[in-house]
């Protein structure tokens, strides 16, 4: 009797430049662990960082490629060979320019003030800050050398893109059937696009920003409906790389900067679970792999601090191994 092949799914979440690197690790042990080549998910959902290594991975790059990008700022075989990046510039480095002074989205305020629910605090919190001044070249030139489709979208099936609209606080999928019609380079760095560092990215005269604006991983694209959609069944199991949440931390916070961060990755991690709960519910099996206690300290305060990278990547790549076993230690 012929067996069913299992329908995979990926989500790659939000979580700056060592967000990036702890995925790369922990994606590495994973395809490993598994036996499974993430090129050849049923769909793949990526947010901000995750939207960068979305976009990698539907041109082609396996997690071997991502490691040795990660390192070496290049991959040298296979169907991105040449492709480079220089991870200390492309994103304007570990600090922000100084802001301008205006609010981000009056607009948003505005709606927000009139509908205080209708979108998350942290939407709310972007509109509020200052527009950035920061550039996302360098991400944009990286996505624009990727192979790409007829409409500069990207080869793969099911890639889903995920920002926030900056007027109306709406989050919008990107790639998906009813979303703007933009190319994958535009929806990259307008999924990038953090309020208050980079400006934000114009797409058919609208302004979008960082899609971890409305969740930092944004697991329920991936539910039922995005395959209903498309006319497909929906997935049997879904992995899920969360980099700004976590597991647990090492006692108690050194500074008040770390008390909010601790905070905030607290609030990511609830999201994240209502997120995944929503998916369950149609079937499917979901898997989350995010920062043990050790990781927060590898990635430290600044996620943009590219200089931690190796480090990260190497505390990743053990961390997962140490969640693989564990699970395939329970009864």
């Amino acid at each position: 009797m012929a067996t069913t092949a299992v329908r995979r799914g990926l989500v790659l979440g939000g979580g700056g430049m060592l967000g990036a690197a702890w995925m790369v690790g922990s994606l590495t042990v994973l395809s490993e662990a598994i036996g499974w080549d993430p090129r050849e998910a049923e769909m793949i959902v990526g947010t901000s960082a995750g939207a960068v290594l979305a976009a990698l991975i539907g041109a082609g790059a396996g997690p071997k490629d991502l490691y040795e990008h990660q390192l070496t700022g290049r991959i040298e075989q296979g169907p991105l060979s040449g492709v480079r990046f220089d991870y200390a510039t492309a994103a304007g480095g570990a600090h922000p320019e100084r802001p301008k002074l205006r609010l981000g989205s009056g607009p948003l305020l505005a709606r927000t003030a009139r509908h205080p629910r209708s979108v998350p605090p942290t939407a709310v919190m972007a509109a509020a800050m200052p527009p950035g001044r920061g550039s996302l070249g360098g991400v944009g030139e990286l996505v624009e050398a990727l192979p790409r489709d007829a409409e500069g979208w990207s080869p793969h099936k099911a890639m889903r893109i995920v920002a926030l609209d900056f007027a109306t606080g709406e989050r919008v999928t990107f790639g998906s059937p009813r979303a703007p019609r933009t190319t994958l380079a535009e929806a990259v760095t307008a999924s990038c696009a953090i309020p208050g560092w980079f400006a934000p990215i114009i797409i058919d005269g609208r302004r979008y920003v960082d899609g971890g604006m409305w969740s930092a991983t944004n697991v329920d694209v991936a539910a039922k409906q995005g395959f209903q959609e498309i006319g497909e069944p929906p997935l049997d199991e879904l992995y899920v790389l969360a980099p700004m949440a976590v597991r647990g931390f090492n006692g108690p916070p050194h500074s008040v900067l770390e008390r909010v961060a601790r905070r905030y990755r607290r609030g990511v991690t609830r999201r994240m679970l209502v997120e995944t709960q929503q998916v369950r519910v149609d079937g499917t099996k979901v898997i989350v792999f995010c920062p043990t206690a050790d990781d927060f300290e590898a990635i430290g305060l600044n996620v943009m601090d590219g200089d931690r990278r190796p480090h990260v990547l190497e505390t990743a790549m053990r961390t997962t191994r140490e969640q693989i076993d564990a699970q395939r230690t329970l009864p």
